[in-house]
């Protein structure tokens, strides 16, 4: 039902910046709990943020202070926005939407990934 196209990632220099883009269709996005997750070669996936409908967002603590999560309605789209790049971020990094049913139950949707390399 929900469709979930990421952009954006690439090869960057250690202490750089790097926007990703997720795109996303078949639902209401406004009602949507958008989130970022990242999956790093031998580890398990994980949330790196979050932003909710009312625009509550969660980071990592790995990631506060550097990555910023932000949505446009307007546009059907979340971003994220990740600044001083480390090696340590380097990952395939998931689009997921959350829709939520039931007061405390949700429907997860997943985008394809898209590749961050950090590296000099």
């Amino acid at each position: 039902q929900v469709q979930l196209v990421e952009s954006g990632g690439g090869l960057v220099q250690p202490g750089g910046s790097l926007r990703l883009s997720c795109a996303a269709s078949g639902s209401d996005f406004s009602i949507l709990r958008m989130g970022w997750y990242r999956q790093a070669p031998g580890k398990q996936r994980e949330l790196v943020a979050r932003i909710t409908g009312s625009e509550t967002t969660t980071y990592a603590d790995s990631v506060r202070g550097r990555f910023t999560i932000s949505r446009d309605n307007a546009k059907n789209t979340v971003y994220l926005l990740m600044d001083s790049l480390k090696p340590e971020d380097t990952a395939v990094y998931y689009c997921n939407a959350a829709k939520q049913v039931y007061t405390t139950t949700f429907l997860n949707y997943w985008g394809q990934g898209t590749q961050v390399t950090v590296s000099s």
